[in-house]
């Protein structure tokens, strides 16, 4: 692959868009993470960002393997067509649509608006043969897959609970899962971590091998280190618009329910992360918190509200692809 020149502060501000993407990443879906056990009143807001931003950076001690990043960095577009400007409009258009979402409280996907944004910028550039199919097919079908895998193990988990407890009381219950939803957010935001933080490194580590200050087999562990510390810092400063709607808008939700819902978050994170697959936290919890809803009953999930989510994610990739591709263009004639 032929190496792009570019100058080093071009590289440094491109580096720099980067990480505050995932800043923003951490800052928009710190909802997912923690609103299900802000909501059951099992943890103080600050408290439980706190939590959720150490579990974060953890993640990097736990999920040696990047095989998200690699997923992200050579198997979603040509690496061949990468450069400076394919990068800025991809940034662009997914830090565009993390700032929409975040402003109207959509619990969209940070994952796939940057997903979006690769592919705007690379068509703008070299139309769509620069696209890797295969790579993309498997991030489309996880669109549908990872809140359809949140819900079938949220709702197995909630039906496996009520058929071991049901001679519990519901005091007992509530006491018991008020501590046991510590453990099941903090495994949520452990995957999390594990799967968002490995996007940004996948973006700085393509543009990091076109510019020829990295060899394709691994990123350095500097990005590695700034990239977690990045999301966690992001998700510290917490997306307060979105608790509200994840938590108790799409289905009112008990400590018994929150433990559900997040162990069945966690499973999907856990999964898709050691399969590559850059999947989205947003869908995940979703999902499974339905599953929680629908497992109770049915008329226990506003569906109205979850049928809203599900159309801002249908229009993230190609909203944030639309922004991408004018950014391109505009980065052409600019950097």
């Amino acid at each position: 692959m032929q190496t792009i020149q570019i100058s080093l502060h071009i590289l440094a501000l491109l580096i720099v868009l980067a990480l505050l993407f995932d800043f923003m990443n951490g800052f928009h879906d710190a909802a997912n993470a923690i609103a299900t056990v802000v909501s059951t009143g099992v943890l103080r807001p600050q408290t439980a960002v706190a939590m959720a931003a150490f579990f974060n950076l953890a993640a990097v001690f736990v999920f040696h393997q990047l095989h998200v990043a690699a997923s992200v960095g050579k198997g979603t577009i040509d690496p061949a067509i990468v450069d400076q400007y394919v990068i800025f409009g991809a940034l662009i258009g997914a830090i565009f649509w993390n700032l929409v979402t975040w402003y109207y409280g959509i619990p969209s996907s940070s994952s796939h608006a940057l997903i979006g944004g690769l592919v705007g910028s690379a068509v703008a550039k070299a139309g769509t043969g620069a696209l890797i199919s295969a790579g993309l097919l498997k991030t489309i079908l996880f669109i549908v897959l990872s809140p359809l895998l949140g819900l079938v193990f949220g709702s197995l988990m909630m039906l496996a609970v009520s058929w071991i407890f049901y001679r519990s009381t519901p005091r007992k219950i509530d006491g018991w899962f008020r501590r046991l939803q510590l453990l099941s957010a903090s495994m949520y935001s452990l995957g999390h971590g594990g799967n968002d933080a490995q996007k940004t490194i996948g973006i700085i580590w393509m543009l990091l091998i076109a510019s020829g200050y990295s060899s394709p087999e691994t990123p350095p562990m500097w990005v590695i280190i700034c990239c977690y510390c990045a999301i966690s810092l992001g998700t510290l400063f917490g997306g307060w618009r979105i608790v509200k709607t994840m938590g108790q808008k799409i289905t009112k939700l008990k400590p018994v329910g929150g433990f559900c819902a997040e162990t069945g978050g966690a499973i999907t994170l856990f999964l898709a992360t050691a399969l590559g697959i850059p999947v989205s936290t947003t869908h995940t919890i979703t999902g499974a918190i339905v599953g929680v809803g629908a497992a109770q009953k049915m008329s226990a999930v506003r569906w109205g509200v979850a049928s809203n989510i599900v159309w801002a994610w249908i229009f993230t990739i190609p909203a944030s692809a639309f922004v991408a591709a004018i950014a391109w263009w505009i980065g052409v004639h600019v950097l």
